[in-house]
């Protein structure tokens, strides 16, 4: 699909809030800094890579080494857009700090694992990235980090895919087909309950969709 850089496969997490809009539910979408080494300026969900950290905070937060992923998301969502999810709920951070979080541990079905992804050998940054969804209230603000995330906004499935569809974003595979996936959902509860079977693209669609679907374009 993309031009190989390297073969290492880096463990990843990824998060998707999701809340009761007016019409069904909105998703938390974001914006990559034009300034990211991988996929510049397309949208995307809270997530990136684990640290060598995440270990000890699933231990922490979750009881087990084994719930790195979670905790992962959780430090993701903090640091790309400013909210903490703790045993009572999302909510805004003060200051990104990981107090309200450490002093509320969320528990493991506060966040559902939907979606596993696993990069083939040909992209230009491997990872091995575990999706997981979380419920959030009404009236959080996300407050996007500058640097990685130039923008954050609530938006149903079926905006952001419309919005692709007339060229006014850019969507990666990963992040086209669970928007298509969760653009099916009529409430936060199904979409909570999805499981999505993850897969790449056949010729069909490889012929029909946007290059930029497939092949990083800055």
């Amino acid at each position: 699909m993309m031009r190989a850089v390297g073969t290492e496969i880096r463990k990843a997490a990824v998060v998707i809030a999701v809340r009761e809009g007016p019409e069904g539910p909105e998703v938390l979408a974001l914006e990559r800094s034009r300034g990211s080494r991988f996929l510049p300026g397309y949208v995307a969900f809270p997530g990136g890579a684990t640290d060598a950290q995440d270990a000890a905070r699933a231990e922490r937060w979750f009881g087990s080494a084994a719930e790195a992923a979670r905790a992962c998301a959780v430090r993701e969502l903090l640091e790309e857009v400013g909210l903490a999810l703790t045993g009572s709920g999302l909510r805004v951070a003060h200051h990104g700090s990981l107090a309200a979080i450490d002093g509320s541990p969320p528990r493991v079905e506060q966040l559902a694992r939907i979606a596993h992804w696993v990069a083939p050998e040909d992209v230009p940054v491997r990872f091995d990235a575990e999706y997981f969804a979380v419920p959030a209230p009404p009236g959080l603000a996300p407050r996007p980090d500058g640097r990685e995330i130039a923008a954050a906004w609530w938006t149903s499935p079926a905006q952001l895919l419309a919005e692709w569809e007339a060229g006014r974003r850019r969507l990666y595979w990963p992040t086209y087909l669970t928007v298509r996936e969760l653009a099916r959902c009529w409430s936060v509860e199904e979409l909570l309950a999805l499981r999505i079977a993850t897969r790449e693209p056949d010729e069909e669609e490889l012929a029909r969709l946007p290059r930029s679907t497939f092949w990083q374009e800055g």
